[in-house]
């Protein structure tokens, strides 16, 4: 199997020592005819219990069903078949039967149904608080403090013994676990045309067309072949215009755009500058698309997310999506999302599609709130990018000649990277050998997981890009910069191949060290270095988009 979670590796760490509490709950849960579900009680340390919340609080959640059996499908991921969306649902998605199983089941729990996911793993249901406390045998509070207000279950959601198999996780039970963007502004902004001026090849920021040249993108095949796709969340209509604006001073054809709403639509505007960073900088490396497609959810929340995840696998599309945000990864693992978004990132996976994730902007460490790349938080991975089926971003600062081609890259000091203590490596990383040289003593007494990043590109704000935000150039950067790249870069290759290359992460690995990558060998991330070869930094390096072309599919 390629992957699985590694909860069990924890041991005696600090997350392990979170998550025990969540798991000595689900043995009594069993003893009373419930079985537990892989949504846990959330570590609230630094924030006021406020008590419970109102019964009468309206609430939605989304129930997550298991896939058939993922042996097979992670076999068929590993040996890169191709399968349509038809036959995914034929042999691996929960049947008609299991979802009338569920539903029934929260009807009769005081729960309203009011949606199913095309391929019956979500089931959308809204009722009170207090309905579904007793459908999932747990307690909501609401809690605030440190930048944080909302609810959260103070125990393990449970089903009863009937669904045990079908139902996998309970989404919503909490407000508290929430994505974060990782676009990260420069000091200050310096034009394109620095990046052209004899010997200034840092600072400055990039337009489209001077990345193209960078990764050696402008005698490959453009991206007009293919779709792609981007999440995001909230008002997207000045994004739109923003696209528009930098198409026209760039020269650059008008791509076709499509948004889809995936939930209740929201008027926030927040993260504005990180969905004007993905659509102008994906299209903006390819050249241009066949179409954009933007996933619009009403909020970055783990259950609205996982809304979006799934209605671009469902409706199949587009070959390939970048998601320019993340979390740290216990929290997936702690609310459930984890494993229902690897159930769609697999489907993705074995339908041909690649969702490109950033590694995240704190080093070696995950983000526990916004904090402008400082790494603080925990020593952890972000999450979606730790997912095996996804394939994660990492950050590098870009160094061109007066003549704008690629100079060098080093090791963007904000680039997440490391190891995941969830999940486990995949078939195609599994030989590579760097998790043990890097962590060796971790790796002899507990194993090592799926290692993070994949590939990287350009993030450093002070390399990074010239964006449109609210209709003025802004300098923008981080691994939401280069995740859109490589999204970018990959709808080249995709429209060179007749969009036929299938799920990327494989196809990546098995050109690492062909001349399809620049190795970065230069710079950290704290706490790890760019080296030779593969390294937790950086992964296996930077494209030559020309070159990669070429030895790639």
């Amino acid at each position: 199997m390629i992957a699985k979670h590694l909860g069990p590796v924890l041991g005696a760490s600090m997350l392990g020592a979170l998550l025990v509490p969540a798991l000595a709950g689900t043995a009594a849960a069993s003893a009373t005819g419930w079985v537990a579900t892989a949504t846990q009680a959330l570590p609230t340390a630094g924030l006021t219990d406020l008590g419970p919340l109102a019964g009468s609080t309206p609430m939605t959640v989304t129930v997550a069903l298991d896939l058939r059996d993922r042996p097979a499908l992670d076999s068929d991921i590993a040996r890169g078949t191709i399968l349509t969306s038809d036959q995914f649902d034929q042999q691996f998605a929960p049947t008609a039967g299991e979802v009338s199983q569920v539903e029934g089941y929260l009807q009769h729990a005081g729960l309203n149904p009011t949606s199913v996911s095309a391929n019956n793993v979500l089931i959308t249901a809204s009722g009170t608080a207090g309905a579904v406390e007793a459908a999932f045998d747990t307690a909501i509070h609401s809690f605030a403090g440190a930048g944080h207000a909302g609810y959260a279950n103070t125990a393990p959601a449970s089903v009863p013994s009937t669904l045990g198999g079908v139902v996998g996780s309970v989404l919503g039970l909490d407000t508290l676990t929430v994505m974060v963007p990782t676009t990260r502004h420069a000091a200050a902004a310096n034009p394109p045309s620095s990046c052209a001026v004899p010997g200034v090849g840092y600072p400055c920021t990039y337009n489209p067309q001077g990345l193209q040249a960078a990764y050696d993108a402008t005698t490959a095949p453009t991206g007009a072949k293919s779709s792609i796709a981007i999440f995001a969340e909230g008002d997207l209509s000045q994004v739109v215009k923003d696209l528009r604006q930098e198409e026209t001073a760039n020269g650059l054809p008008q791509v076709p755009v499509s948004i889809v709403p995936t939930g209740i639509a929201s008027s926030d505007t927040s993260g504005a500058d990180e969905w004007d960073l993905d659509t102008q900088y994906s299209t903006g490396m390819a050249q241009t698309v066949k179409r954009l497609y933007i996933y619009d959810a009403t909020s970055l929340t783990d259950a609205d997310t996982a809304r979006e995840f799934n209605a671009f696998v469902t409706q199949h599309v587009a070959q390939a999506a970048s998601a320019s945000f993340g979390e740290c990864e216990y929290g997936a693992y702690l609310d459930g999302a984890m494993l229902a978004d690897d159930e769609t990132f697999a489907q993705a996976a074995v339908q041909g599609q690649t969702v490109f994730a950033s590694a995240g902007d704190t080093g070696g460490f995950c983000p526990v709130a916004p904090n402008n790349g400082v790494p603080v938080g925990v020593p952890d991975v972000n999450y979606p990018a730790s997912s095996p089926y996804v394939a994660s971003v990492g950050g590098t600062t870009l160094v061109t000649n007066s003549d704008g081609s690629y100079n060098t890259e080093a090791a963007w000091v904000g680039g997440g990277g490391g190891v995941s203590l969830f999940e486990s490596a995949p078939a195609w990383q599994g030989s590579d050998g760097v998790t043990g040289a890097v962590l060796p003593t971790a790796c002899a007494v507990q194993g090592c997981g799926r290692t993070v990043p994949d590939v990287a590109n350009d993030a450093d704000p002070n390399s990074g890009a010239n964006v449109y935000v609210a209709g003025t150039p802004t300098a923008v950067g981080g691994t939401s910069l280069s995740s859109p790249l490589t999204l970018g870069v990959w709808a080249r290759m995709e429209s060179a191949k007749g969009n036929g290359l299938g799920f990327a992460s494989p196809l990546l690995y098995k050109a690492n060290g062909t001349a399809a990558f620049h190795d970065v060998t230069l710079g950290d991330t704290g706490p790890y270095p760019a080296t030779p070869g593969y390294d937790l930094a950086t992964g296996i390096g930077s494209f030559d988009v020309a070159q990669a072309v070429k030895v790639i599919g």
